[in-house]
C-alpha cells in the first residue's frame, strides 16, 4: 500500500481530520479547521516531503501545507483557489470533490479563514493572517 494511500486509510478509517505520514513516522489530529495544520507549522517539526490525508482544503490550509512543504496529499474536499495554490508549489493532490469555495460551519458564507486570506499570496502572510483570525475568534493554539 502506497504512503498515501496509507494516509487517506487512516483519515476516512479512524475518524481523523488530518493525518501526516513519512515512512514510520505518522502525526495525527481530530481537531477541526486550520488548528491542526497551525499546531504542526509551529511545531518546528520537519514535514518536508510527508503524504497527508485531509478532509477539508481552502486557500487558508493550503497555504499552511506549503508551508509544511508536503509531497503528496489526498483530500475529501478542495476549493479551486486551493487546488491551484498546492499545485502551483510542486504538491501533487488527489482529490474526491472540487468546490468553488469552502463555506463556514453554518454554511451562510465563506469560512472565515478563507475571508481572512481572499487577497493574500503569499503563505507566510497567510500564518500571520491567520494566526491573528485565531487569536480574535478565541481559538488557542
Amino acid at each position: 500500500m502506497s504512503t498515501l494511500n496509507r494516509a487517506k486509510e487512516k483519515l476516512l478509517k479512524e475518524n481523523y481530520t488530518c493525518v501526516l505520514i513519512k515512512e514510520d513516522s505518522i502525526f495525527c489530529s481530530r481537531e477541526r479547521g486550520v488548528k491542526p495544520l497551525v499546531q504542526f507549522v509551529l511545531s518546528k517539526e520537519d514535514f518536508k516531503d510527508y503524504f497527508a490525508a485531509d478532509k477539508v482544503i481552502g486557500k487558508a490550509t493550503a497555504f499552511l501545507y506549503c508551508i509544511l512543504q508536503v509531497k503528496k496529499i489526498y483530500v475529501s474536499i478542495i476549493s479551486k483557489v486551493a487546488l491551484d495554490i498546492l499545485v502551483r508549489n510542486s504538491i501533487e493532490v488527489e482529490y474526491d470533490l472540487l468546490v468553488d469555495n469552502i463555506r463556514n460551519r453554518k454554511n451562510d458564507g465563506l469560512c472565515p479563514f478563507e475571508e481572512a486570506v481572499l487577497d493574500v499570496e503569499d503563505s507566510k502572510l497567510a500564518l500571520e493572517i491567520i494566526l491573528s483570525k485565531m487569536k480574535e475568534m478565541n481559538i488557542s493554539i
